[in-house]
């Protein structure tokens, strides 16, 4: 039997936009209908047209301005299509606006190459902050943070409470530390069983697991993502020049 692949319903909303304005149904300069609009269209809840349109915005498809609505800015070039990467958004993701919640804090064993990483001891806990996050009512992913020892004890960070701003300023802010760069690896395994149990998955189901580390300038890891996808609702994209 053959498989059909469906994509996540924000996508499909992101497809058609760029359909309609490579199509000239929306020229540049144009006023995209509102979110409202689109959230009745394609049948869908707002904050997954929110969703949609940020992708669209980042990518430089479209411009918001406030009070005013989202305009279309028409196909960008390839160097400007270079969209944010995925280890920085979720840096950068207001906990507080998410679309998800924050399921548990606390310490426990981290997978084997977080705690490599992060220089836990064999054998070892880190402090950790778990995100459950939700796309068109259905668990979507999993965002494990993981932080090195000490790092998180007493902080917002260890607070069941949504984050404001994101981990990155979080770092920023409150404790003087400053990402220079992020490592980012990806890799297909099968759910782990706290992950079938989220995700609403069978224990034998893939996920993409992506795996970041933040470090500063001269390279010592600060913070590590552990990021698990159901295989079947996700897919990743890159656009790049070639000389």
């Amino acid at each position: 039997m053959a498989f059909e692949y469906t994509p996540p319903k924000y996508a499909q909303v992101i497809a058609a936009v760029q359909r309609r304005i490579e199509s000239g149904e929306y020229p540049p300069g144009s006023l995209l209908p509102s979110e409202h609009q689109l959230s009745d269209e394609f049948g869908i809840a707002r904050p997954t047209v929110v969703r949609a349109l940020r992708v669209l915005r980042q990518e430089g498809w479209i411009e918001t301005q406030q009070g005013k609505g989202s305009f279309v800015r028409g196909r960008p070039a390839l160097t400007e299509v270079a969209a944010e990467r995925r280890g920085q958004a979720e840096l950068d993701r207001d906990e507080s606006t998410a679309a998800g919640d924050v399921i548990t804090t606390g310490t426990a064993a981290p997978p084997p190459r977080i705690a490599t990483v992060l220089g836990a001891r064999t054998g070892g806990e880190l402090e950790f902050r778990r995100l459950l996050i939700h796309q068109d009512g259905q668990a979507s992913e999993i965002v494990t943070w993981w932080f090195p020892p000490g790092l998180a004890q007493g902080t917002a960070l260890a607070d069941p409470a949504p984050l404001r701003g994101g981990v990155r300023q979080f770092l920023t802010r409150s404790k003087g530390l400053r990402i220079d760069h992020v490592i980012e690896h990806v890799t297909a395994r099968r759910a782990l069983p706290h992950e079938t149990k989220m995700l609403g998955i069978s224990r034998s189901a893939p996920v993409l697991a992506l795996y970041v580390t933040a470090r500063d300038a001269s390279g010592t890891p600060m913070v590590a993502l552990d990021l698990a996808m159901p295989g079947d609702l996700h897919e990743l994209e890159d656009a790049y020049s070639v000389s």
